[in-house]
């Protein structure tokens, strides 16, 4: 489930070690909206579509590997060594093993006009997209330590920050010191809206009218999995929302493995890939034990 980095790489290595697999992709990436897949080795800076599009060139060549598009809306045990999925379009589908690798969606910050910028000079992750605002000024939204972290975070990429918390910060006196040691500025007014043109952010205004110049905005998310789907398959979710997995994206559900954002607190695409190569290693390493078993026992 995913057609992914992680669904992806994980089908990759699953045909070449000649497993049939079927990817089951709803076409609703995480990283849709942007432009620029950053951190990727030998990818750097290529468009997330494209990127996919590589990908799903190279399973083409597999004729174990079957590519669907379609949403899958239950998945369950049903029978002893499977699972059997429903699609919204009523297909449904069998197997052995399944990989959870659907990622996590975003909710973005109640802002006016925001949906214009995101993904162009509106982030949540400097790994992936703060080296191209270097030494630019950008604004942290959000309340709380996780802003404060955030905008902490970014002074390893620009010395021109703010952080606007749309009302009271939660900030303890603490926490402001150590933003005003790190001279970044704290605006606690009411946000109104951005400005700007063409997805390039120009401006934050306040309520009041007054307004700061910014030329990009990152805010802290961490994502949010199908925590439903996951919980009826007796995967264990933790406070935070992602999905507790051992080694090799493992879960405590028997032959049920997640790999992607939905595991792991650093979200990036080639960690995804990375976790997607792990988890087919698992699975084909526990069909093998479960063939040689079964022609064991046969004989």
């Amino acid at each position: 489930m995913g057609g992914g980095a992680a669904g992806l790489s994980a089908a990759l290595l699953l045909a070449r070690a000649r497993r049939r697999v079927l990817i089951c992709d709803a076409g609703q990436p995480r990283n849709r909206h942007s432009n620029r897949l950053g951190g990727f080795l030998t990818r750097d800076g290529t468009d997330p579509a494209e990127f996919r599009r590589i990908a799903r060139d190279e399973l083409a060549d597999y004729d174990t590997a079957e590519l669907r598009e379609n949403t899958v809306i239950t998945a369950a045990r049903r029978f002893e060594s499977g699972f059997e999925l429903e699609t919204a379009s009523g297909e449904m589908f069998s197997g052995r093993k399944l990989l959870v690798a659907t990622g996590v969606a975003d909710a973005l910050p109640p802002i006016a006009g925001i949906e214009g910028f995101y993904g162009r000079t509106v982030w949540h992750c400097p790994y992936c997209d703060g080296y191209e605002h270097r030494d630019q000024r950008i604004v942290v939204y959000g309340r709380g330590g996780k802003a404060s972290a955030l905008a902490l975070e970014l002074t390893g990429w620009t010395s021109r920050l703010m952080l606007a918390s749309d009302g009271p910060s939660g900030l303890s006196a603490a926490q402001r010191r150590l933003l005003d040691r790190h001279k970044i500025a704290l605006y606690e007014e009411p946000v109104a809206r951005l400005e700007g043109a063409e997805g390039q952010l120009e401006s934050l205004v306040f309520a009041s009218g007054d307004s700061v110049a910014a030329d990009a905005l990152f805010f802290p998310s961490e994502g949010w999995a199908d925590v439903e789907l996951l919980r009826s398959l007796g995967v264990t979710i933790r406070r935070n929302g992602s999905v507790r997995t051992g080694g090799y994206g493992k879960t405590g559900a028997p032959g049920v493995f997640v790999a992607g954002d939905a595991s792991r607190h650093a979200q990036l695409a080639i960690i995804a890939a990375g976790e997607g190569a792990a988890a087919a290693f698992a699975i084909n390493t526990e069909l093998l034990k479960q063939d040689l078993r079964h022609l064991d026992s046969a004989e």
